[in-house]
């Protein structure tokens, strides 16, 4: 599953930047999201890959902070990156005559930098937060990364202020960014129902699809871990949650995006004819 995730999201990254057809703002998104999902990825997978085959899962305290930054990181860039997209979306469809001088470079290149400072942002909160904990000498983290919820509750001092820190970081960032695609996907409905034709509003929804698909995934999972880490008392149920969330929805975006999308399988195409 890991490897089809770096597979996928490779090709789409490829396909995005040889293919100059997609060099517009949708596809210039979808390669970002494809490189934050990697990075989301690599956080978490490759060291329980190794703790596997080694049987040993161990972790220092530095390497659990720097892996929880960079889950953090990766895992933000991740929603603010895909309420970006529906921006992008809402522009192409209320605006399609202004679309390129809206979404000009310039703005796709902010917009990118933002989520990319919002992220880091809230990567390093939660490590500071995190990092104000004290532990006992050895501790075992009922996971198989360093997951925040597990480590409050293995912390020795009072953890309350903590704990509602994490969650008011988790839910402002995370109900700002649903809030944004909320909004975007409201206005293009709206526009797309006074659409005359019912070929124009398929053509229209079908551009949505693949987006729709990934954010619907996304926070699915993300909202379960969420849930399941405030509501159930069993490490098990999160950790499975975690399994779905840190590597199946990184691994099934390149499928969705890919599959329906006549630009992407071409793109792909020719990028094999040229290779072989």
């Amino acid at each position: 599953m890991y490897l089809l995730t770096m597979l996928g999201n490779l090709l789409i990254i490829l396909a995005v930047s040889s293919d100059s057809h997609l060099h517009t703002p949708m596809y210039f998104f979808l390669s970002i999201l494809s490189m934050a999902d990697i990075g989301f990825t690599s956080t978490t997978i490759p060291k329980m890959i190794l703790d596997i085959r080694t049987h040993s899962g161990v972790i220092s305290y530095t390497g659990c902070l720097i892996q929880l930054s960079f889950f953090y990181l990766f895992g933000c860039l991740d929603s603010t990156l895909l309420t970006v997209m529906a921006y992008d979306r809402f522009v192409a469809i209320c605006y399609p005559l202004h679309y390129l001088a809206i979404m000009n470079p310039r703005l796709c290149s902010l917009l990118v930098l933002v989520s990319f400072l919002i992220s880091l942002l809230d990567s390093q909160l939660h490590c500071f937060l995190m990092s104000q904990l004290s532990f006992c000498t050895n501790v075992e983290i009922p996971h198989f990364f360093c997951d925040p919820p597990q480590l409050l509750k293995l912390a020795c001092n009072d953890t309350s202020t903590n704990n509602l820190l994490i969650y008011v970081i988790g839910a402002i960032v995370g109900g700002v960014s649903l809030s944004g695609i909320v909004f975007s996907y409201y206005k293009v409905v709206s526009s797309i129902l006074r659409v005359p034709s019912s070929g124009g509003k398929y053509k229209a929804f079908v551009t949505c699809g693949s987006h729709l698909s990934v954010v619907c995934l996304f926070y699915g999972t993300g909202l379960g871990v969420y849930l399941s880490s405030t509501v159930s008392h069993s490490p098990k149920k999160g950790e499975v949650a975690s399994v779905v969330y840190t590597i199946v929805t990184p691994m099934l975006n390149p499928f969705i995006y890919s599959l329906r999308n006549r630009d992407i399988k071409r793109a792909l195409q020719r990028l094999l004819n040229r290779t072989t």
